[in-house]
């Protein structure tokens, strides 16, 4: 159940924001609630920084102003005509908390974000297409924290992280940078897939 914090008085043109397993895992609710993916969104810095307990430890691609490269992203519009019906598809999908999911209106009246190096392309790239609302995934990078060496996140770091994980946990990683789409272009992704354990 999530709960009312925007107001909509009018039709919204909704837009949700993807990059990772929102656009080849299947998942019929979420699904079921926007239209297909398109693959000009605006350019947001991504890097597979994000240590994944659903995916036994598996790096994931989020948003990473730090270590990232800009990459342009997918993006679908919700059928929802209400932004917090679709905060709350995306914040449901995800199994997270309305704080993990980052939003903006065109009027600039509703906004939230981890940082302005996210809010400002969003921004921009919604006026430019008419769009009065936008939703994304806005988790953080926990590389330090959870990887298993808990060091910065370095290219170098990433790649010791996968390649210690069990063999479990290094398929799922392999699988993830894999099923990335071409527009995903991070200095990782091109490390890793020469490794000889990869693929």
């Amino acid at each position: 159940m999530c709960k009312r914090h925007i107001n909509s008085q009018r039709p919204s043109k909704i837009a949700i924001l993807g990059w990772g397993s929102l656009l080849w895992d299947f998942d019929a609710e979420f699904d079921a609630q926007h239209r297909e993916w398109l693959l000009d969104g605006p350019e947001l810095k991504l890097e597979f920084s994000r240590v994944s307990e659903s995916r036994s430890q598996a790096l994931t691609l989020v948003i990473d102003t730090k270590h990232g490269t800009l990459c342009r992203v997918a993006y679908t519009f919700s059928k929802r005509k209400d932004p917090e019906d679709a905060i709350c598809d995306l914040r449901s999908r995800e199994r997270t908390t309305r704080n993990n999911i980052g939003f903006c209106s065109l009027d600039g009246s509703h906004q939230q974000s981890r940082d302005l190096g996210t809010e400002k392309p969003v921004s921009a790239w919604a006026r430019s297409n008419g769009i009065d609302f936008v939703v994304w995934t806005d988790l953080e990078s926990n590389f330090k924290e959870k990887s298993k060496f808990g060091q910065e996140f370095s290219v170098e770091g990433a790649i010791s992280h996968v390649a210690a994980l069990d063999a479990e946990g290094r398929a799922r990683a392999i699988e993830y940078v894999q099923r990335a789409l071409s527009f995903v272009d991070t200095p990782f992704r091109n490390a890793v897939q020469k490794q000889p354990w990869f693929g």
